[in-house]
């Protein structure tokens, strides 16, 4: 009979260490570097202004971007009485938590003319986003008979009865629709 023992090495991260600028040999900082949703772990040089990203975020960040700029056709399916559109199963594996997220509900936003978002309800995303909603605003400049109108339009995706449009002259009258 054999037996067969396997030892478990615990890797310690490199960025819990002490990190010295290799142009400076000052000592680094922690930071958190937030881009496109994403916070990735870093040390900086307060002294020269280098930056090191952490080699796991970067890795996922740019798996991250290249889903991202990735464009997939899929159908849209007629379920019951409603739609459905399949969402691609690598998209869905990069989310990491697909078992736990199957069956599910998903917030879904019709943003604009031609553009809806999901939103996958994991946990973090139930505390960061409980109130979440969309603001937006947009300045648009008409020329009409040779004058000019400014017009802003403000949309609140959680409260459509606030969503307005002011026209401005050149005389900054604000008349609302």
């Amino acid at each position: 009979m054999y037996v067969y023992t396997q030892k478990v090495y615990n890797m310690a991260d490199i960025f819990d260490n002490k990190i010295l600028c290799n142009e400076c040999g000052k000592e680094m900082k922690n930071v958190l570097i937030s881009k496109n949703g994403f916070n990735l772990r870093a040390v900086k040089c307060e002294k020269c202004n280098r930056i090191i990203v952490h080699p796991a975020d970067k890795t996922e960040y740019e798996e991250f971007m290249r889903l991202k700029n990735k464009e997939y056709e899929v159908k849209m399916r007629m379920v019951g009485n409603s739609y459905a559109v399949s969402i691609p199963r690598e998209i869905v594996s990069f989310m990491q938590d697909q078992e736990s997220m199957m069956n599910n509900m998903v917030k879904m936003c019709f943003e604009e003319a031609g553009k809806i978002s999901l939103t996958f309800n994991t946990p973090e995303a139930d505390a960061e986003n409980q109130n979440a909603r969309v603001l937006k605003s947009k300045e648009v400049k008409i020329i009409k008979n040779g004058k000019v109108f400014h017009v802003k339009q403000f949309a609140d995706s959680a409260n459509p009865q606030n969503n307005k449009k002011v026209v401005l002259r050149n005389d900054e009258e604000g008349d609302e629709d």
